[in-house]
């Protein structure tokens, strides 16, 4: 779970009132229907304690007098209003239940479309258990409390307050003994929310890191079961279970204690009521219809009374899920398109990095840049290898040429238009990337190969795939139709790079930048990529990280790139014959390649 940030250490600070209503500008179209639902909950209510009064009128009229043929009168009555009251609730349903789906979907698509915009930086940070959480189990948690919750509190609350009006109208006297006798439950509601709030987030996050731990060991049960560690993920997975089993048990104690006031109190209620009631009647103070109408109108009253325990739960609940919701949409996404964005008049593919700086927001200030100052020149039509040892930025490089991170100084520029001055969509139109770990989703091969051009022609699909040497695809159940299984797990690790790289050459880029994306494939099939890749890049800019000396004989000249920084840059031959460095980084490259071909023989 990542460190609460700023913002969500002042949002924790919020009433539930100030909280809950950030949600207002997503319910606000729905407002009217949840107002008149409100309002015929409302009337629903009022209409059952209409009942008890004219039980009242009943006892106290012609049953004293025996007059026998007054009641059915008002028996019909009785009957009328119970129908009235179904009707309101039928209604209230019917009001509610539409329109807050709808605004639960509206903050699910927000919520989605945020995520895409927020740079790679936020990804790195959060947890996908805790990002699926939110945007499943408490986006459905505010739909129902806005269904369900906040209609039955407020009416149930409006109930209580009409009720003890009619309940003082009968008699001031026992009136005002339920009045005072109510008071523990409001004192107790006020230390439950205390409570509550704390354990309710506590609960929310915990399950959030239960998705997390599922998700990885589905996605890496491959690894588990090779390495014999599924018991080890188990016995995480169960602490952590666990942690949440305790948590929860936490809520049900308080939940619990809220429950144990709120029935105690109304029968002590009722029988501190009964004894004063029978004393009142007694001395001639009260009516036996006034009595019978009393405790007929405090017995419609208790399920208010008694629902506010579990009504409060579901609110602090629904707070959270706001809380939760709102520290994701609260993220602010660094990488913007600019506010009078520029285009690239003639596409011709020249990449630059004039001075380019990059480090971490959160890398302690004594470190170096891990991007320390690059400068580096691909020509139109130009391959460039880049080469180094693990860990000298390569890889960060590449991702800055498409914003997947943003520069922290210098800039980078497409024929000389710096990137952040284009919008993000033109920028990936001209640059498109494939990376050593080849993702693909969850679609058919021909989406997965289209996504950056879903408009290619037949003829286009074919030659990338040719050239990506994917003609495995054929062979599939439904051809390029077969979808491929979530992110592309029902094919091999070299099946899976050479889509992505189809992928990549599909979308026809003027900048083609690979990091690596032979990495997978045997030495017969990347000799094949090889030679089809030189056809692609003949016409294409292409900055490639070469992790194999194979790869480097692509390139017309190679980067050397060493703790950030560039420090050779020519051909293989001149770098081999100049750099003492380039030389290591190549034997180094030879003995992982001949290693690698060991381990495959």
């Amino acid at each position: 779970m990542p460190a609460p940030s700023a913002k969500t250490e002042t949002m924790s600070t919020l009433s539930t009132t100030r909280a809950i209503l950030r949600i207002y500008p997503y319910v606000k179209p729905a407002m009217p229907r949840i107002v008149l639902g409100t309002f015929a909950a409302l009337i629903g209510a009022v209409v059952a304690l209409l009942i008890p009064q004219v039980l009242r009128g009943l006892v106290d009229g012609p049953l004293s007098e025996g007059i026998a043929s007054a009641v059915w009168p008002a028996v019909g009555v009785v009957l009328a209003l119970g129908i009235i009251e179904a009707a309101m609730i039928a209604l209230r349903r019917w009001f509610v239940l539409v329109p807050n789906t709808m605004v639960e979907a509206r903050m699910r698509n927000d919520f989605y479309n945020h995520l895409q915009q927020l740079p790679v930086a936020f990804h790195d940070r959060w947890p996908s258990g805790q990002l699926l959480s939110r945007v499943v189990s408490d986006l459905n948690l505010i739909r129902r409390w806005l269904s369900f919750g906040i209609v039955l509190l407020s009416v149930n609350v409006m109930t209580i307050v009409i009720g003890f009006v009619f309940l003082v109208s009968i008699s001031w006297q026992l009136g005002v003994l339920f009045m005072v006798c109510s008071i523990p439950l409001w004192v107790y509601g006020y230390l439950f929310e205390q409570k509550y709030s704390t354990v309710a987030r506590r609960s929310q996050d915990q399950a959030g890191d239960l998705a997390t731990a599922v998700e990885e060991s589905v996605h890496g049960i491959r690894v588990l079961k090779a390495f014999g560690r599924g018991g080890h993920a188990l016995k995480n997975f169960a602490d952590q279970a666990e942690g949440l089993r305790d948590t929860e048990m936490e809520k049900a104690r308080a939940i619990a204690g809220i429950w144990w006031w709120l029935l105690l109190v109304p029968d002590v209620t009722f029988a501190l009521s009964l004894l004063g009631g029978a004393l009142l009647a007694v001395n001639g103070d009260l009516t036996v219809g006034e009595l019978l109408a009393f405790f007929a109108t405090a017995t419609v009253l208790r399920w208010p009374v008694e629902s506010i325990g579990f009504l409060l739960s579901m609110t602090f609940d629904a707070r959270t899920a706001v809380d939760r919701f709102f520290e994701v949409m609260d993220e602010t996404n660094t990488i913007t398109d600019p506010e009078h964005p520029r285009s690239v008049e003639e596409v011709r593919g020249r990449l630059v990095f004039e001075d380019v700086h990059f480090r971490y927001q959160d890398s302690p200030k004594q470190y170096a840049d891990l991007i320390d100052g690059v400068n580096l020149a691909i020509e139109p039509g130009e391959t460039m290898a880049l080469v180094g040892l693990t860990g000298c930025g390569k890889t960060t490089l590449t991702a800055l040429t498409t914003r997947l991170y943003e520069v922290t100084g210098g800039r980078i520029t497409i024929d000389g238009v710096d990137i952040r001055d284009l919008t993000r969509e033109e920028l990936r139109t001209h640059l498109a990337m494939a990376f050593e770990d080849a993702t693909l989703f969850s679609a058919t091969v021909r989406d997965n190969v289209l996504l950056g051009r879903p408009d290619a022609s037949e003829e286009d699909l074919a030659e990338a795939l040719e050239i990506a040497q994917a003609g495995f695809v054929y062979a599939l159940p439904q051809g390029l139709d077969t979808k491929v299984g979530e992110e592309g797990l029902s094919l091999s690790g070299g099946q899976r790079q050479r889509l992505a790289l189809a992928r990549a050459v599909a979308a026809q880029p003027a900048v083609l930048v690979l990091d690596d994306p032979l990495s997978a494939l045997d030495v017969d099939t990347e000799a094949l990529v090889e030679a089809a890749l030189r056809r692609v890049l003949a016409k294409t800019t292409a900055l490639i990280v070469a992790h194999r000396p194979s790869t480097v004989q692509l390139a017309d000249r190679v980067a050397l790139m060493q703790d950030g920084v560039i420090s050779a840059v020519g051909t293989h031959t001149e770098l081999l014959a100049t750099s003492e460095h380039y030389r290591f980084v190549i034997s180094s490259l030879e003995d992982e390649e001949k290693e690698r071909m060991g381990v495959r023989a």
